[in-house]
């Protein structure tokens, strides 16, 4: 069956419908569907946007109903991690409630919180429902994870994983903690590689924070200077340098899908090399929703985005 790879809603459920239509699928038995299609959702269905539970509801029905697949972004993640007690720190969380990150956290995750409540039967129930997407969906044809297919830490989550790529409650602490394999390995697929500028210097994201290291374009085996590797905010002074020869990974070997990295709304919907393309166009910052149809070829192709 060919499939619908749906970049990161992030709560715009509105869009999401409005996407949906466009591409085919109407409301069927509880659920939308398309004759002959699949819907892949790359993750980052909540946080920011106006229609939480709407896009959350909208996605189940369609898991459950067969006619969508979707795996966890780094959002989900991080509302795991935020809901689950850290075991070494009394009244806090894996993803930290207290202090001036905490603050930040909470005001990330505001949007979820207001529709769900902290800490509520609800709350827990769909964190609960977040363990079961998985961080990779993997077919013979192409491949989806939310931010980086890495095959060195694909290969280390695939060894405590399993193929399904799941993780479990038990899972989640090492997840959380920088510094174990686990770790390094989901965040690489969930957020991506970065590299830390040299010399101490620094950038500002797009939500206003400050960053010592660059998100990369780590699809593009020939790498260079940092520069040429950065992607991020227009406008940003980057030092001189070159992308550390452990941060390159190969290109992959068949179409892999992914979202995280906020491309321009403004420009061109094209594939970001001929076996990768990236659905998240800012849909969060007044985007569009972008979808890719696949329908099995090898290379990619800017005609088969679609965007509401």
């Amino acid at each position: 069956m060919s499939q619908d790879i749906i970049g990161d809603i992030h709560g715009h459920g509105d869009r999401l419908e409005a996407l949906l239509q466009t591409l085919g699928y109407r409301r069927r038995n509880g659920a939308w569907r398309h004759p002959t299609r699949t819907a892949v959702f790359v993750g980052d269905l909540i946080d920011r946007g106006p229609g939480q539970l709407r896009t959350l509801e909208l996605v189940r029905a369609m898991i459950d109903a067969g006619s969508a697949r979707a795996v966890m972004g780094n959002h989900e993640l991080n509302a795991i991690a935020w809901a689950t007690p850290h075991a070494d720190i009394e009244g806090d969380h894996l993803r930290t409630r207290v202090g001036p990150k905490g603050e930040k956290n909470r005001h990330q995750h505001a949007a979820f919180l207001s529709e769900v409540g902290a800490d509520t039967p609800e709350h827990r129930a769909w964190v609960d429902w977040f363990y079961q997407l998985p961080l990779w969906i993997e077919e013979s044809s192409f491949r989806v994870v939310h931010a980086c297919w890495s095959p060195g830490h694909a290969a280390v989550l695939k060894t405590r994983l399993g193929d399904q790529g799941r993780l479990t409650p038990g899972d989640i602490d090492a997840a959380s903690r920088p510094g174990s394999d686990i770790y390094d390995a989901v965040d690489a697929l969930l957020k991506g590689v970065e590299v830390e500028l040299p010399g101490g210097a620094t950038f500002t994201d797009k939500d206003g924070h400050v960053r010592s290291a660059i998100r990369t374009r780590w699809w593009d085996p020939q790498l260079g200077s940092l520069r040429e590797a950065y992607i991020g905010p227009s406008g940003v002074t980057l030092p001189d340098g070159d992308v550390p020869p452990d941060s390159r990974i190969a290109e992959p070997d068949r179409p892999t899908f992914i979202g995280h990295y906020w491309f321009d709304p403004e420009g061109p919907r094209a594939p970001a090399s001929r076996r990768v393309a990236c659905v998240d166009y800012s849909v969060a910052k007044g985007g569009p929703l972008v979808a890719y149809r696949f329908d099995g070829a090898p290379e990619l192709s800017a005609s088969n985005f679609v965007a509401v």
